[in-house]
């Protein structure tokens, strides 16, 4: 092993500055004798509704039950088309076939590698009953274009807003455009929770009201059912713990742009590297910092054996998937998500990662592409 070791992920920072923030929460819970559905929830449901500049926010389970949900408060079901992202978590998918609608994909930009907005238009039928947009990455999609089309041809939006926490476009939250939207608070997101956990946010009084129906059995009042529901409902303990984090997500943010920064200044000479373009009007919260590159293999090897841990987000996109084939998707079918397959790897990124740590990093790459390493 290298005498210095870079994870990809490191929550020691966090934990150690939120610990005795987050040892209170615990206690309070606990001493509360509430455990699920309680003010704990409600309080951090009010919060993340602010914070997101919406007016109801929802807590479920996880975020590909908040998924399924939106879709299923919005009515989306069997002959419904929904048009989502050739490249993404195969979680934006599945909550689409969950529901029994038909995944229509369109393809990203190679620079942002969000959906390509002039896309959109050529995929809609008579069938489409809406768009997901996905924030990959943490940069938000150029919501602007994609809310218009929506508006011109009468389409619900579901963003997927689970890797965007803090993102905004044109000033306005990730997560406040659609009619419904979707975030995760699985533990390595920007703003994660001590376990799983997820959340619908809305302006949509109705749309929140069905969604936490849903979550809860179809009961608002105990033993009496209006719907057809499930059980995925935030626990307490997680939304006390997200209610302490909330309070410091601008700051690691903020701390996340300046690591991305850094790289993009030490790395933007490197000719054999692509590094993600963030499009006009979006801002971008790094929950990944992802480069593109011919050599993927042996960079992360070499990478690897140089002590820096890195990441492939995602090796195999949703249509090549086994859980897939039925679609008849073939190698070929969606060539830009299958590039950005082949070519993306992600550097490490958190909060607490040091100034010399990138140098470390970027130090390496450049000594790769020096000595030909790959040859």
């Amino acid at each position: 092993m290298h005498s210095r070791y870079i994870p990809f992920f490191d929550f020691s920072y966090i934990n150690q500055l939120l610990e005795a923030e987050i040892n209170e929460a615990f206690h309070d819970f606990y001493r509360s004798n509430w455990y699920i559905l309680g003010k704990k929830l409600s309080s951090f449901e009010e919060q993340y509704a602010a914070f997101s500049g919406t007016q109801h926010c929802v807590g479920v389970a996880n975020g590909l039950d908040a998924l399924e949900i939106a879709l299923k408060v919005l009515n989306i079901g069997p002959g419904d088309e929904v048009i989502v992202p050739s490249n993404t978590f195969i979680a934006t998918w599945l909550a689409i076939s969950h529901v029994g609608a038909t995944i229509v994909p369109v393809e990203p930009l190679l620079t942002t590698s969000n959906i390509d907005p002039y896309k959109i238009e050529a995929a809609i039928t008579a069938k489409t009953k809406a768009i997901m947009p996905v924030h990959l990455y943490g940069q938000a999609c150029q919501m602007d274009e994609i809310m218009a089309i929506a508006y011109k041809h009468k389409l619900l939006v579901v963003e997927d807003n689970a890797q965007a926490h803090g993102a905004t476009f044109k000033g306005k939250a990730t997560g406040s455009f659609g009619h419904i939207n979707a975030t995760s608070f699985y533990p390595t997101k920007n703003f994660g929770a001590l376990g799983d956990g997820g959340a619908l946010t809305t302006d949509n009084a109705d749309l929140a009201r069905q969604a936490a129906l849903m979550r809860n059995y179809g009961s608002e009042q105990k033993y009496h059912n209006e719907i057809v529901g499930y059980n995925s409902r935030l626990d307490e303990l997680q939304a006390a713990f997200l209610s302490v984090k909330l309070s410091y997500l601008k700051r690691f943010t903020s701390e996340r742009q300046e690591v991305a920064k850094q790289y993009d200044l030490l790395l933007a000479n490197v000719n054999d590297i692509k590094l993600t373009h963030t499009a006009a009007g979006a801002s971008h919260s790094y929950h990944l910092y992802v480069i593109h590159i011919d050599k993927r293999e042996e960079l992360q090897l070499f990478l690897k054996e140089n002590g820096i841990e890195t990441a492939i987000h995602y090796p195999v996109p949703p249509h090549l998937q086994n859980a897939y084939q039925h679609l008849g998707f073939k190698v070929g079918s969606f060539p830009i998500a299958e590039q950005l397959a082949k070519t993306c790897l992600s550097l490490p990124m958190y909060p607490g990662i040091t100034t010399s740590d990138v140098g470390y990093v970027t130090d390496t790459i450049k000594r790769f592409y020096a000595k030909g390493a790959y040859n």
